[in-house]
């Protein structure tokens, strides 16, 4: 299994990365919206591996995160990407590898790749995993799937809290590129988390939740889920 994760924590490719990500990657996102950055002190003198969870409804989600993460903290981190869209078209891919050093999740539960976060937890990658499993609508806070709070019980590995404010507007799901104007983006980092005495992944997962809406909410509040039928 050693062999299959190589590139994970290959220097080389660490280093190739460092020229997509802050050599094209950055520098375009942050031409396109206005970043602010809160709360990076939180990560920024945390050693070992972390596993990121964040709010998720736009296609510039990950990329705010690792261009938001201090530079050593985002070296090795490894995004966790939808294997049904990401990893089914080879050039889809290819990219999804090289600028978000992707690792596939299955979202239909067949569970072809379990094992895989934990291994690389247990290398010493950090993760980014978007509990919610998809990107959400106009930006609404639903629920939190509990694997990644499992994984942070069953690895002793902590959750770094993640709200994103502002991404859905800038660029809403259907859209192929941000908006015009450069519009206001937040990326709100929290407190490491870790499991509490007797709570369950469940328990675990909707506090996690409940400390990123409270995160966006220092920024804006969040917007509600619209209930089924109703518009």
């Amino acid at each position: 299994m050693t062999r299959d994760f190589d590139r994970f924590t290959s220097p080389t490719m660490a280093t190739a990365r460092f020229v997509a990500q802050r050599g094209l990657l950055k520098p375009l996102v942050w031409s396109l919206v206005r970043v602010d950055v809160r709360g990076i002190e939180h990560i920024e003198l945390h050693d070992g591996p972390f596993i990121a969870v964040a709010n998720h409804s736009s296609h510039l989600d990950a990329p705010l995160i690792i261009g938001a993460l201090p530079r050593r903290r985002a070296r090795y981190l490894a995004a966790g990407a939808a294997a049904d869209y990401f990893f089914e078209i080879w050039w889809r891919k290819w990219l999804t590898t090289l600028f978000f050093n992707a690792f596939a999740i299955e979202r239909n539960a067949e569970g072809k790749r379990a094992g895989a976060s934990r291994a690389l937890l247990e290398r010493g990658v950090p993760l980014l995993i978007f509990p919610e499993g998809g990107r959400t609508r106009e930006g609404a806070l639903t629920r939190f799937k509990p694997g990644a709070a499992a994984l942070s019980i069953n690895t002793a590995v902590p959750c770094l809290p993640i709200a994103l404010v502002g991404a859905t507007t800038a660029m809403p799901r259907g859209v192929n590129w941000p908006k015009r104007g450069r519009l206001p983006v937040t990326v709100v980092f929290g407190e490491l988390q870790h499991r509490r005495e007797g709570e369950t992944s469940d328990a675990f997962s909707t506090r996690l939740a409940e400390i990123v809406r409270d995160l966006h909410e220092t920024v804006q509040p969040m917007p509600s889920a619209t209930p089924k039928g109703k518009r």
